[in-house]
């Protein structure tokens, strides 16, 4: 795969993480963090590293658990 690709999918799940963090909904926070996670589980997928797919597969769960079944 291109290095380059890898990369900037890096750069995409990171520059949408920091976004997700100006949030002040905490649901559009939860939402817009699990799609930042499952950038970083590709990512994570793309370098071959299995604490950066495990960390961020479980905090994209924990966010669709919170989304899904603890709703207010």
């Amino acid at each position: 795969m291109s290095k380059d690709i890898v990369e900037w999918t890096g750069y995409a799940a990171m520059a949408i993480l920091i976004i997700a963090f100006l949030m002040k909904d905490i649901k559009k926070l939860r939402i817009i963090n699990t799609i930042a996670c499952l950038l970083f589980v590709i990512y994570g997928y793309m370098l071959g590293s299995f604490p950066l797919m495990i960390s961020n597969a479980f905090i994209a769960l924990v966010n669709i658990y919170y989304l899904y079944f603890k709703k207010k």
